[in-house]
């Protein structure tokens, strides 16, 4: 009920009749909605006079009296399932105390000590509790708009149900289910800001996952306290020594799981972010965690000649600086992918896996017709990285950067293109989408779009939000991570 007609409703009242009689009805007219728990319990005495007539001395009676008890109890809670936890148990409570009263009252007798002392002591209490769940439910304080009904009907999602909150360390996930043909999915995207503003947190706070099978029903997920503000510094390897197939752990998520990319899962990796974003930085982790691993090889192409990645040279196995190299290795690259594939394919291998990194002693991956084991070298796995691809990219013909990236997948390579924009101007449509994973951090809200796909975006991923004032936050969209994770802030490690 709105605060304006409570106000009236109170004035009408106040402006009532005033004698004796007018008194009498108002009074019954304010008792009535309080009368059927006391009904019930005066229900309750009657049925245990009855009872008692009739099975006082049968032992029938009283097991048949024991086992209704039992099954209306169990009648209440099934009963109550859609309702609330507090009524389904507060009703359940009341079933239960008023069917084994009667049971006591059928087989001691209704004023028998202490079947009678239960009556008059127990019955009230449980009259004046559903009495005073009424007043609560009733309650004329306005307080609805610190409800959540009243956020969502602020926000324009009114009638939206919300299921029972997951409440865990600084974050709330609330299962919701629009008003059917009234709202969609689509609704509560464009809500979040809204939702955000209503709670007063940052716009990256609040995201939804909506249900693939629905239209209109998902889950809002709040994360109140920014976790990510502190640096967390680069712990070292996380698997010095292991496969290039393992996951390679690079930051945190807010939530505090480790942010982890696996690069032949990925294929290829585009790393965006403005200037003073921390791109440098998750280029680090990235390529720190890449030169721990024993079966991969790395070509970097590095227009800015060490002035980031300096440190990474010595351990790389081709570096080149100019445009003229990184022309070079992007024609090596196209020459070497057949070779990969050839060599792949007589092994016995339909794609790259670690075995292929390692001499080749299984006859279940020979070369040979006649099935012995080739003890061929192995085949690393191979990462083309090329750092500030703008340049690159204007220096060569972007048809067979496409090419590469087309063809490397089946081949066990991967390319890392890292780039402040990936407009159109800067790398073009077909090559874009040749490259499935991102890393995004910090963009102008203009260049969201070139990074992330637009249902991230929709879900609540907004680099915008933190351009070059959040160093280190970004989103990760790859293959082998949870889609629920894509439109979840992280944040890289600090080298």
């Amino acid at each position: 009920m709105a605060e304006k007609d409570i106000e009236q409703q109170h004035e009408e009242q106040l402006k009532g009749e005033s004698a004796w009689a007018g008194v009498g009805k108002y009074l019954l007219h304010r008792a009535k909605p309080h009368l059927p728990p006391w009904l019930g319990v005066l229900g309750a005495g009657v049925a245990g006079e009855g009872a008692h007539l009739m099975w006082a001395d049968s032992p029938w009676g009283a097991a048949g009296l024991t086992l209704s008890s039992v099954a209306l109890t169990g009648a209440a809670w099934w009963a109550g399932r859609s309702a609330s936890a507090q009524r389904r148990l507060h009703s359940a409570i009341t079933v239960a105390a008023g069917s084994a009263w009667v049971t006591a009252a059928a087989l001691s007798g209704p004023v028998s000590h202490p079947v009678i002392d239960l009556y008059a002591m127990g019955g009230p209490v449980l009259a004046l509790s559903w009495n005073v769940r009424m007043v609560m439910r009733r309650n004329a304080d306005p307080v609805g708009d610190s409800s959540d009904k009243g956020l969502l009907e602020k926000v324009g999602l009114a009638r939206t149900k919300l299921g029972t909150p997951k409440v865990e360390p600084n974050k709330v996930t609330v299962p919701y289910a629009l008003p059917a043909g009234e709202a969609t999915n689509d609704d509560v995207s464009k809500s979040l800001p809204r939702i955000a503003s209503a709670l007063d947190v940052p716009t990256t706070a609040v995201r939804y996952r909506p249900d693939p099978g629905s239209a209109r029903k998902g889950e809002l997920v709040i994360v109140p306290e920014d976790m990510l503000r502190e640096v967390i510094w680069y712990p070292g390897p996380s698997a010095p020594g292991g496969s290039i197939a393992e996951p390679l752990v690079i930051g945190v998520y807010d939530d505090g799981r480790e942010l982890r990319l696996t690069l032949p899962q990925a294929i290829h990796l585009l790393v965006m972010g403005v200037t003073g974003s921390g791109k440098t930085e998750a280029a680090l982790d990235v390529m720190a965690e890449v030169l721990t691993r024993r079966d991969v090889a790395v070509w970097l192409s590095d227009p800015k000649r060490g002035q980031d990645l300096g440190e990474a040279f010595g351990a790389c196995d081709w570096v080149v600086t100019t445009q003229d190299g990184a022309a070079l290795m992007i024609a090596a690259f196209e020459a070497v992918i057949p070779a990969r594939q050839l060599w792949l394919g007589s092994h016995g291998y339909r794609s790259w896996e670690p075995a292929a990194a390692v001499r080749q002693d299984d006859p279940a991956h020979t070369c040979r017709e006649d099935g012995t084991a080739c003890g061929c070298p192995g085949m690393p796995y191979l990462v083309g990285w090329f750092e500030e691809a703008a340049n690159t990219l204007r220096a060569v013909d972007d048809d067979a950067f496409t090419g590469i990236a087309q063809e490397a997948r089946s081949a066990g390579a991967s390319l890392v293109v890292s780039m402040q924009r990936a407009s159109g101007y800067q790398i073009s449509t077909d090559t874009r989408a040749s490259l499935p994973a991102a890393l995004c951090m910090g963009v102008d809200e203009r260049d969201a779009g070139f990074a992330l796909p637009s249902e991230v975006l929709d879900a609540g991923a907004n680099p915008g939000a933190w351009g070059n004032k959040r160093p280190g936050y970004c989103y990760l969209v790859s293959a082998g991570v949870d889609e629920e994770l894509w439109s979840t802030p992280s944040r890289t490690f600090r080298n």
